[in-house]
């Protein structure tokens, strides 16, 4: 009940994504089972401190990873946070614990010359495909959208006159993100195609070869797919794709607060990590080049 209630909360209140909910409640509902296990905890609000180290405890003892752990730490602790607002708890449980360190993972991204192949490569026999899928992935290199923000983009989010797109981001924050003329030129061959097979009430800017919208798991299988032709990047979804925009656009003198409004972070703390990969790849080129490196 408390934790449906919470979930309702972020979904109506906080305009979270599906996606996100969906994680939050897994991580509450894992809680929630640990608890059952403890004698004299009658409710996931009888919880304490001590019960919450011992259920993060128990996570790293099964080999969960930090990452991991400090996710369903923060999940819990935004779920105590409501719960106190509410006059549910007296006090957070959760207030006082340090959340397990992580180690520093950088994003993973694509070479420009592969991906360059990649979008001169054919993508199908069959027009239709083979000119959407380039412009869909055009979109992800060349504006660095999301998958949920790609699947969210409709025929009037697309301004061709101003040569952009509005996209409707984390908490439905907007942003705009202006294109080049590559990549319009892309989009309206497409809606050459799309015109000829889309459903009519289908406002979606992509769709499947039968008109319908198309959705996040078939775009995330279809980019993996071409991913794994063309780069041996380990990560190989379409948020691989964003860390490519970021990195190349700061790889050529971007500004960093420049690639932060055009990606839709909030704080440039969250955008700064890319500077740290493009620093890798100096440091790479610097041993590949001086002989005494």
């Amino acid at each position: 009940m408390f934790i449906r209630t919470f979930i309702k909360y972020l979904e109506v209140e906080r305009g979270y994504s599906p996606h996100t909910l969906k994680a939050y409640e897994t991580d509450l509902r894992l809680f929630d089972v640990f608890l059952r296990n403890v004698e004299n905890v009658m409710t996931v609000l009888d919880a304490d401190s001590d019960l919450v180290r011992c259920w993060m405890a128990d996570m790293m003892d099964k080999g969960c990873a930090a990452s991991s752990v400090c996710r369903k730490l923060s999940s819990l602790r935004a779920f105590f946070v409501y719960m106190k607002s509410c006059g549910l708890v007296a006090e957070n449980p959760v207030a006082s614990l340090h959340a397990p360190k992580k180690g520093k993972c950088l994003p993973a991204f694509v070479k420009e010359e592969d991906m360059n192949m990649l979008l001169d490569a054919p993508f199908s026999d069959d027009e239709f495909l083979d000119v959407r899928d380039r412009a869909l992935f055009s979109c992800f290199y060349e504006m660095g959208l999301r998958l949920s923000e790609l699947c969210g983009l409709t025929l009037a989010d697309v301004d061709f006159v101003e040569n952009q797109v509005k996209v409707s981001g984390k908490r439905n924050r907007e942003r705009i993100v202006p294109f080049g003329a590559s990549l319009r030129a892309s989009l309206q061959d497409y809606l050459a195609l799309r015109s000829k097979v889309a459903i009519s009430d289908v406002d979606t800017f992509f769709v499947s070869r039968n008109g319908a919208a198309l959705s996040a798991s078939r775009i995330y299988k279809m980019v993996r797919s071409r991913l794994s032709l063309f780069s041996t990047v380990k990560r190989k979804g379409p948020h691989t794709l964003r860390h490519t925009f970021a990195t190349v656009m700061l790889n050529n003198d971007a500004e960093l607060g420049v690639v932060k409004e055009l990606l839709g972070h909030k704080q440039l703390s969250t955008t700064e990590v890319y500077t740290h990969v493009t620093f890798e790849e100096l440091k790479k080129s610097y041993k590949k080049a001086h002989p005494r490196a």
